[in-house]
């Protein structure tokens, strides 16, 4: 049955005594009518949260490669991936970054903790580049301030060690050169040798 049309319909009755009569159709053409409007009013409701989503999604999206671009920008030249992204498809069909990850070398340099020291600093001011580190920023930050604080404290000891060394050498230098001193003054307080001759004054 078409919506909003007056359907005309007959009825069996003994002849002549009914004709043709109208159905009422008003509260059916009404009723059609409500329907079309919620029907549209759905249909800009879902448009209008679709909107919002998409909205969302583009935001999310600059801010996930913002915040990537920090860590590899800050991070050089101990990146070693990315960055790399985690996808959502919008309802208009674009995909967006919800989610990234730049991958950095945290692991310390061996036998060298000045480069160490270096590195770890380099590698906290990636994890912490980005205006809100995630937690696992955090987690990198942390871990790189104490490979810096060992480093540090590996570079006390080595600079103790090469002052002791330095001290030892300079005591061992001043004994030697004590022991030539004393070398030159026996050497010069000697009795001459007898040459069989007498001076006299």
């Amino acid at each position: 049955m078409e919506t909003g049309v007056t359907q005309k319909v007959s009825t069996t009755a003994p002849l002549g005594t009914l004709s043709p009569q109208r159905v009422n159709t008003s509260n059916i053409s009404s009723t059609s009518s409500n329907q079309e409007e919620q029907d549209k009013q759905l249909e800009a409701e879902i448009r209008r949260q679709e909107n919002q989503i998409t909205q969302k999604l583009r935001a999310r999206d600059r801010e996930v490669r913002a915040h990537e671009a920090a860590h590899l920008a800050a991070g050089r030249p101990y990146v070693t991936g990315g960055p790399s992204f985690t996808y959502q498809r919008g309802p208009d069909g674009r995909s967006y970054a919800i989610g990234g990850e730049v991958q950095l070398d945290a692991s310390e340099i061996a036998d060298d903790p000045d480069a160490t020291l270096s590195k770890a600093d380099t590698v906290r001011r990636a994890a912490l580049a980005p205006a809100d580190p995630s937690p696992q920023d955090l987690r990198v930050a942390a871990d790189a301030t104490q490979m810096a604080a060992q480093a540090r404290l590996e570079i006390a000891i080595l600079r103790r060690e090469e002052s002791q060394q330095t001290s030892s050498r300079e005591q061992g230098d001043t004994v030697t050169a004590d022991n030539n001193d004393q070398a030159i003054q026996s050497f010069t307080t000697q009795e001459p040798p007898s040459t069989g001759f007498s001076q006299f004054a």
